[in-house]
């Protein structure tokens, strides 16, 4: 019996285990730095992840997705899932997204969203203003700023944030909403020329929140992957790549 069980606990430590994550697109720039950070003590381990917009994912797993971990770009949409039973646990900030305006071509950003009704600003890239919350965000703060009805017909849709910044590079809109993490290391683009932040006031702050869902609460890598999540070294990362 002893021998089996030393089978059982060997057999696990060479083959490791294995868990996926859904996460908010947005995070897709710091995931891997993240995942690396974490599986430099347990090499036998593996954490995938699937990218998207919260709303997707959120209906994806409502739909049945086998998912361990889920983090939003919002709390609605984690909070959303504890609320309808998926995990036993509210669900956690994790970290805050910043909201940045971004122009490839050099403009007088400082002029802040007044800029969208400029006739030369024929096209503003979004992220989906129903799934994604960094869409949500920016249709926010186009209609507390008062110019929503102005600027409505200009706006082209990306899936999730990850699409808006190609957007612009490619030339298929002039102006993005784009998190701060897509500027880090793109050291070619100038403050107040190609990006600025937009006025926190007037979109909901960006707390973005995990949860572990409900078959995974009792999985060791899945538990400790959450925690790591919410250390000080995760902090750090995150800080890195533009979140606070």
């Amino acid at each position: 019996m002893k021998k089996l069980i030393l089978l059982v606990l060997s057999a696990c430590v060479l083959f490791g285990a294995e868990i996926r994550v859904a996460a908010a697109a947005n995070i897709g720039y710091v995931f891997e730095e993240l995942k690396k950070e974490f599986l430099k003590t347990r090499p036998n381990d593996k954490v995938e992840v699937t990218l998207g917009s919260s709303g997707k994912l959120n209906a994806q797993i409502k739909a049945g997705a086998d998912y361990a971990i889920f983090m939003a770009a919002n709390m609605d949409f984690a909070d959303d899932l504890y609320k309808n039973g998926f995990s036993k646990n509210a669900p956690e900030i994790y970290t805050r997204g910043v909201l940045m305006m971004f122009s490839k071509e050099k403009r007088d950003l400082n002029k802040g969203l007044e800029i969208l009704k400029d006739n030369g600003i024929e096209k503003i890239s979004v992220a989906n203003t129903k799934t994604a919350p960094y869409g949500i965000a920016s249709k926010q703060a186009f209609e507390k700023a008062g110019i929503y009805a102005d600027i409505e017909k200009k706006l082209v849709y990306a899936g999730n944030i990850s699409g808006v910044m190609p957007h612009v590079i490619s030339g298929a809109a002039d102006i993005g909403f784009i998190p701060k993490s897509a500027l880090i290391g793109k050291d070619e683009y100038k403050k107040g020329e190609n990006f600025v932040e937009v006025d926190r006031a007037l979109y909901t702050p960006l707390d973005q929140g995990m949860i572990l869902l409900k078959n995974y609460e009792n999985n060791a890598l899945a538990k400790d992957f959450y925690a790591f999540l919410k250390s000080q070294k995760a902090k750090e990362i995150f800080a890195t790549y533009g979140y606070e």
